[in-house]
């Protein structure tokens, strides 16, 4: 299951988010916001990530203006990796080696079609499982002990 959610520049790729996920077999559940009234980023970060973080969710997708500001609030949390991705290729390399378990994208920089492709990219690849990418990822962790 996928955990989204937007402000209110994330809002309109959101909406449509929620169609290609349904079309893709993929159950999700919509965080907010769910009008394009402003809203904070970080309140839907927050609840998002905590989601994550607690395994209640595979992935999350966070969606606002640049992606920038989801992806500083969603990292704030133990065990997320936020990825801001602008092509497909950040996406497929954020899963394969970061294991990134939430997408950011902006949606007043990337339009739909292009978003769109990063989306199935990050929700089709999986986590090498190389043993210098486990250790790399449990290094960014071991630092947020600190």
């Amino acid at each position: 299951m996928i955990a989204i959610g937007s402000d209110h520049a994330g809002f309109e790729h959101k909406e449509k988010l929620k169609k290609l996920l349904s079309d893709m077999g993929k159950s999700y559940q919509d965080f907010g916001i769910y009008t394009n009234e402003p809203a904070d980023y970080p309140d839907i970060a927050h609840a998002v990530s905590e989601a994550v973080a607690e395994s209640k969710f595979e992935l999350g997708i966070l969606i606002c203006g640049t992606g920038i500001g989801m992806s500083i609030a969603a990292n704030k949390h133990k065990g997320i990796r936020a990825a801001v991705c602008e092509s497909v290729t950040t996406a497929k390399l954020a899963r394969e080696h970061n294991d990134a378990n939430i997408l950011c994208i902006g949606g007043r920089i990337l339009p739909w079609e292009t978003a769109e492709e990063i989306i199935k990219t990050f929700l089709t690849t999986s986590f090498s499982r190389d043993e210098r990418h486990i250790c790399r990822i449990n290094k960014i962790h071991s630092l947020t002990n600190l």
